[in-house]
């Protein structure tokens, strides 16, 4: 058999440099798209042992074997294995919330921006609707907004219409905040309340394994059937 250097000598040169380009692009796309993107701390998430705390499933007992932002969005699957992240099913949920988190998808207080002391205030405040829903006749038509503001600043009407909306709350009533891990201030009437940064905010609950689930349903299944016709040959 000749060699790959003599068959490559023998190919035309147009073909030659159109199979190394390609060969090129693709190394370079490799190289570009295989680094893992570390995200950004919030406000809310500040550091590894928060977000180890908000995600739930007791993972914040591994916050000393993963000291630091970038070594939390970094390490793969194999080295959270050997710093004795366990079991796999815990390292998949690990690396499920980690690439949920670079895309912007957090859970509740995921998107506060004024926190202070892993605490939020947020409150209830109207303003202006939109053109399209506001009448012809009578007063102006105004919309109620919860969103994110330090208890100690007032808020003016240029600042309103700047703020974003909190996700994952809503007003019910009058003017009463609801969503879950809301404390609502004494003496406010429930529109003005703190969310706090608590163990498992974040956690997504596992559900019921039928037949010891999805791996091994077949052969539960089929031991059990093997089993209720041996009982009923006896």
């Amino acid at each position: 058999m000749e060699p790959s250097s003599i068959r490559a000598q023998r190919l035309p040169s147009s073909l030659l440099s159109c199979i190394l380009r390609s060969h090129t692009t693709v190394r370079q796309l490799h190289q570009q798209t295989s680094p893992s993107q570390i995200p950004s701390p919030t406000p809310f998430v500040p550091d590894t042992k928060t977000f180890l705390s908000l995600i739930g499933r007791n993972l914040s007992q591994h916050a000393a074997k993963i000291p630091t932002w970038e070594s939390l969005f970094s390490l793969k699957s194999m080295q959270l294995r050997k710093l004795g992240v366990e079991p796999a099913r815990t390292r998949r949920y690990l690396l499920w919330w980690r690439d949920k988190f670079r895309k912007g998808e957090y859970g509740i207080g995921g998107d506060l921006q004024e926190v202070r002391n892993s605490v939020a205030h947020v409150r209830v405040i109207e303003v202006p609707a939109d053109r399209s829903s506001r009448t012809l006749a009578g007063p102006v038509a105004s919309k109620k907004l919860i969103v994110n503001v330090p208890p100690d600043v007032p808020v003016n009407e240029p600042k309103l219409r700047a703020l974003k909306p909190v996700n994952g709350l809503k007003v019910q009533g009058a003017h009463t905040i609801v969503g879950p891990f809301i404390e609502p201030v004494k003496g406010m009437g429930g529109s003005i309340a703190t969310v706090k940064v608590q163990e498992g905010m974040w956690e997504q609950r596992r559900g019921e394994k039928v037949d010891g689930g999805e791996r091994r349903k077949v052969q539960v299944r089929r031991k059990r059937k093997l089993e209720e016709l041996r009982k009923a040959k006896s």
